[in-house]
């Protein structure tokens, strides 16, 4: 099992910024892909960006990209997720998760095993 859990969210102005993280704790050596995804209000929950675990090539969402970096730290099992220049089209509750199978960065939500509680993200205009 693999635990997660975010933290970083919060409400920003738009233009802002924020860094989320995500703590991976447990049998983490069996984490491959790690991700974040979003639910915006009334939506589905959608891809964000996503990170190798070995090598740390990198996918973006197409509405992200530019604005948002995501990383990850190995020796703390932390992936990160820099958010700049946000507007108000980013509030959403963020979600990080691994991938126990996956070891490409993959922006298939089924490919994920194990997925935090959720940050809450709030741009306001």
């Amino acid at each position: 099992q693999v635990q997660l859990v975010e933290s970083g969210g919060g409400l920003v102005q738009a233009g802002g910024s924020l860094r989320l993280s995500c703590a991976a704790s447990g049998r983490t050596f069996s984490s491959k892909a790690m991700g974040w995804f979003r639910q915006p209000p009334g939506k589905e929950r959608e891809f964000v960006a996503a990170i190798a675990w070995v090598g740390g090539s990198t996918l973006y969402a197409n509405f992200v990209k530019g604005r948002f970096t995501i990383s990850r730290e190995n020796a703390k099992n932390t992936v990160y997720l820099q958010m700049n220049n946000l507007k108000p089209e980013d509030t959403a509750v963020y979600y990080c998760a691994a991938s126990s199978t996956t070891g490409w960065a993959t922006p298939n939500r089924y490919e994920y095993d194990y997925w935090g509680q959720g940050t809450q993200v709030t741009v306001s205009s």
